[in-house]
C-alpha cells in the first residue's frame, strides 16, 4: 500500500515537472519577436552581442524564472495557510499582507522615494509594507503565547479592505502619471530588471520550500484538529507561528517584487489537492511547481494575446483561476 502510494506520488511529481518544462521552453521561443526551438541552439553558439540573445536570456528567461519563484511561492503560501486554517477559502492575500504591500507601494509612488534610493525603493517599499502588516495581524492575535488562528483571519481581512480604502483614496488624490503607475502595480507584471531581485526571490522561495518541510507532519496532524495534535506530541502553537512566518514571507517578497497576482495561492492548491489528496508531503511540492507552471502559462499569454501589447499577468491569472475554480465548485470536485 506504501509503494504504491509513493509510485503515484512519483508520477504526480513527474508529470507536473514534465509540464514545467514544456511550458517554459514555450515561453522561452513565443513572443512579439519569434524565435523558433531549433534557432535557440544557433543563438547560444553566437554568444552575447546579438539581439536574439538579449531577448531570450536578458528579458524572457528573467521572466521565466521569476514566474518559477513567484507562482511557486505564492502557491505553496495557499497551501500552508490553508492546512493551518483548515479553510478552503484562506489565501496569501487574505491575511492582508498584498494590501500593505499595495500601500507602500503607493506611498513610495507618490513621494517618489524611487527618486531617492532607486529602483530597488518599489520592492523595499512593498516588503516594508507587507512586514508591518505580517507583524500587527501576528501581535493582535497572539494571546498568552496563543496564536488565535480564526481572530487572525478576521483581522486580516479587515486590514485587507483598510489598506484597499487607504490606496483608493491615495489613487483618488494623485496626479495622473502617479495613478498609472500604481494601477500598473496592483495588476502585477513579471517585468522585472532587477537580476538581484530575481535571484533572491529565487533562492527565497526554494528556502521556504525546504523548511515548510520541517513542518509538513505536524499540519498533517492539525488537520485532525489542536486537541488530537497536541496528543500526537506536535507543539500546536509553535508550529502554526512557523507556518505562519514562512507563508508570511513568501508572499511578502512575492508582492513586493510582481505585484499582487491574484488566484494563485487560491485555485493551484485546491486543483493540486483533487490528485494528491491532503497529505502535506506530496501537496507541498505539488504545489510549488504547478503554481510555477500556471504562472509561466499566464505570463507566455499575457505577453503574447495582444503583441506587441502586454497584459498585465495579474489580469491573465484572474480571468483562468476565477474559471477554473467555478468550474472547480460546479462540478463538486473540490475538495471542501
Amino acid at each position: 500500500m506504501i509503494n504504491r502510494k509513493i509510485g503515484r506520488w512519483l508520477i504526480i511529481l513527474f508529470s507536473i515537472i514534465v509540464l514545467l518544462v514544456c511550458i517554459s521552453f514555450v515561453s522561452l521561443w513565443v513572443g512579439s519577436v519569434g524565435i523558433h526551438l531549433h534557432e535557440i541552439f544557433d543563438i547560444l553558439s553566437k554568444g552575447e552581442g546579438t539581439a536574439e540573445y538579449s531577448i531570450l536570456f536578458q528579458i524572457r528567461l528573467p521572466r521565466i524564472i521569476l514566474g518559477f519563484a513567484v507562482g511557486g511561492a505564492l502557491s505553496l503560501a495557499g497551501a500552508i495557510l490553508q492546512g493551518m486554517f483548515r479553510n478552503p477559502l484562506v489565501e496569501p492575500y487574505t491575511l492582508g499582507i498584498s494590501g500593505g504591500a499595495s500601500l507602500g507601494v503607493c506611498l513610495n509612488i507618490i513621494f517618489k522615494w524611487h527618486a531617492v534610493i532607486g529602483v530597488i525603493a518599489f520592492p523595499l517599499s512593498g516588503f516594508v509594507g507587507s512586514a508591518s502588516v505580517i507583524l500587527f495581524v501576528y501581535t493582535l492575535s497572539l494571546k498568552k503565547g496563543i496564536l488565535k488562528t480564526q481572530g487572525m483571519l478576521l483581522m486580516g481581512v479587515m486590514i485587507s479592505f483598510i489598506s484597499s480604502s487607504l490606496v483608493m483614496l491615495l489613487m483618488a488624490i494623485s496626479r495622473s502619471e502617479d495613478l498609472h503607475g500604481i494601477i500598473l502595480w496592483i495588476m502585477g507584471s513579471l517585468e522585472e530588471p532587477n537580476m538581484l531581485l530575481i535571484k533572491i526571490a529565487f533562492w527565497g522561495s526554494l528556502l521556504g520550500l525546504l523548511l515548510s518541510y520541517f513542518y509538513c507532519l505536524d499540519l498533517n496532524a492539525l488537520a485532525l484538529g489542536d486537541e488530537e495534535a497536541i496528543h500526537l506530541g506536535v507543539n500546536v502553537e509553535k508550529t502554526k507561528r512557523m507556518l505562519f512566518l514562512i507563508a508570511s514571507i513568501l508572499t511578502g517578497f512575492s508582492v513586493s517584487v510582481a505585484g499582487i497576482i491574484g488566484f494563485v495561492g487560491l485555485i493551484v492548491p485546491h486543483f493540486i489537492r483533487m490528485f494528491t489528496g491532503a497529505d502535506h508531503r506530496i501537496l507541498f511540492i505539488s504545489s510549488f511547481l504547478a503554481g510555477a507552471c500556471f504562472l509561466i502559462f499566464c505570463d507566455t499569454l499575457a505577453r503574447t494575446v495582444i503583441a506587441p501589447m502586454e497584459l498585465p499577468v495579474g489580469v491573465i491569472t484572474g480571468i483562468i483561476g476565477g474559471v477554473v475554480f467555478i468550474y472547480a465548485l460546479s462540478k463538486k470536485q473540490v475538495m471542501l
